[in-house]
């Protein structure tokens, strides 16, 4: 360690009679020590310490007020990581008063009268040690925090990815982005409903949005038909749930599984009638029925060029009688519930009315 940076280090005295004080002071700024703090009485410490952090202390262990065992108590109360060493200063030299002043916390005991070339090596291998301690705590804290901004920047790349594969599955449907918008917040509100964390409930808001992101696979003569499906064109057609799987897997982050999940099973239903698994009640993830519920809700009330747009009070008497069918029953509970919040969101992701197109 640099002496420079030792020399200005911050050491605390604490010493009732004046005569030591002194002594101290003057040896220590014969070594070039000249950042120093004396204190006679004890029960300034605690100030002293938390206005200016000291690298070292330098204690008396017999004082009226309070003994240096009772001050080393009180710093150690303050929980400080990087609380300094101590070095305990006493005319007592038994083995009893040292091994009670190493377990009150003291780093070192030197014994009065002190040898003063004794005391001046202590002070500075201790302070040396200190500094080479904070620094290595700076510099962990550094790292964290560069690994946070890191960890931050992953994320938002992963956000910029979904958002962005699911505007591109949009450009292939009849489906707008406002639509992704409602459908996903409609999410967040049931996932906070079903009692999932805040931190589950922002994946689901920002997962959702690739629930269809398969049917970028789906050829446009199928996808783009106005009309109804053959049976052949459907089962085409359901594939794009596994489509959408295949695209996100293979990324362990909780944002891209729980895309993968909603785009597998979104079109799952509680009864085991949905597709492409037949999965049925809870065996289908939560995220997958909350997806499936706002989905069907928005797509009902949202007009389309083949299609006009239900009444809220039509979708929501499909969703009563789908409840325990296509619907988690719970989730649909909730859902009537959360009606308010749901038409609030509904109203502030509005788009202008759809035209039909002519038969």
């Amino acid at each position: 360690m640099n002496f420079e940076a030792i020399r200005h280090a911050h050491i605390l005295v604490v010493d009732d009679e004046a005569t030591n004080l002194i002594l101290l002071d003057k040896m220590l700024r014969h070594q070039g020590y000249d950042n120093l703090t004396l204190l006679s009485d004890p029960r300034e410490v605690l100030v002293a310490y938390e206005a200016r952090r000291p690298a070292l202390i330098l204690l008396d262990i017999n004082m009226p007020h309070l003994d240096g065992y009772q001050v080393m108590a009180q710093l150690h109360a303050l929980g400080d990581p990087l609380l300094p060493p101590i070095i305990c200063l006493t005319a007592q030299d038994g083995r009893d008063f040292l091994l009670r002043a190493l377990d009150a916390g003291a780093r070192d005991f030197v014994a009065k009268p002190f040898d003063r070339h004794e005391l001046m090596m202590r002070v500075r291998n201790l302070l040396d040690a200190q500094l080479a301690h904070r620094l290595l705590h700076d510099q962990k804290a550094v790292l964290e925090d560069l690994v946070q901004q890191r960890t931050e920047q992953l994320h938002h790349t992963r956000l910029q990815i979904v958002q962005r594969l699911g505007r591109a599955a949009e450009y292939r449907d009849e489906e707008t982005g406002n639509h992704i918008l409602r459908m996903s917040h409609t999410c967040a509100l049931l996932a906070r409903a079903a009692g999932c964390s805040e931190a589950q409930c922002d994946l689901i808001l920002h997962a959702s949005p690739m629930h269809d992101i398969g049917k970028i696979g789906i050829p446009d003569a199928i996808l783009l038909k106005p009309g109804r499906f053959t049976a052949p064109e459907w089962e085409i057609m359901k594939t794009h749930a596994l489509i959408g799987a295949q695209l996100l897997e293979g990324d362990n982050s909780d944002l891209m599984m729980m895309a993968r999940d909603i785009a597998l099973t979104h079109h799952e239903k509680w009864d085991g009638s949905g597709y492409p698994h037949g999965l049925a009640g809870t065996a289908i993830p939560l995220a997958g029925r909350i997806a499936a519920l706002a989905d069907v809700f928005d797509a009902l009330t949202s007009g389309r060029p083949y299609k006009l747009a239900w009444t809220v009070e039509a979708a929501l008497e499909y969703l009563q009688a789908q409840r325990g069918q296509h619907f988690d029953p719970a989730l649909v509970d909730a859902f009537m519930d959360l009606l308010p919040q749901v038409l609030e969101v509904r109203l502030r992701f509005a788009e202008a009315p759809v035209a039909m197109q002519p038969a």
